[in-house]
């Protein structure tokens, strides 16, 4: 899918809830300045367009400044701040947005693209797909925490 078309699937499943307003382009850019890398051009269309978090699987992703908390979170800028794995084996710009209770999805801000990386128990892999990827599959049913977790490689 192109991301025009992952927006307005995303928009459509958002619909059927009742989503945060969109985000405003200061929450985007107080965003980007705490993390110290912009946001992947399909997140910051997510956010401006459709809703200021929450979109995606289950309760969805989390938001910038302004949105709905999630859980003990403000905002993914807080998060990325604190860290969800206090292992400091997350690299700089892997930015954490979804929890699936156990481990983290995080965002690769480095790349524009948004490839999506892992993290459980001290450990953080890539997972092969893009954030487009990632919400088509999770929206879908067919990215679960099982097969997220089948993901991480095996440590000797």
């Amino acid at each position: 899918m192109v991301d025009d078309e992952v927006v307005e699937a995303v928009r459509d499943r958002a619909a059927g809830g009742n989503p945060p307003a969109p985000a405003t382009p200061a929450a985007i850019t107080e965003a980007e300045q705490t993390i110290g890398f912009p946001l992947p051009p399909l997140l910051r269309r997510l956010y401006l367009e459709v809703a200021n978090g929450g979109f995606g699987p289950a309760e969805g992703i989390l938001d910038v400044s302004g949105g709905a908390p999630q859980g003990d979170w403000n905002d993914l800028a807080e998060i990325y701040q604190e860290g969800p794995d206090p292992s400091d084996r997350i690299p700089a710009g892997l930015v954490p947005v979804y929890d699936w209770g156990t481990p983290w999805s995080l965002v690769d801000f480095r790349d524009l693209v948004g490839p999506m990386w892992c993290t459980h128990e001290g450990d953080c892999w890539p997972q092969g797909i893009t954030l487009a990827e990632w919400l088509v599959e999770t929206m879908a049913g067919r990215l679960t925490v099982e097969s997220v977790l089948s993901t991480q490689p095996t440590t000797h």
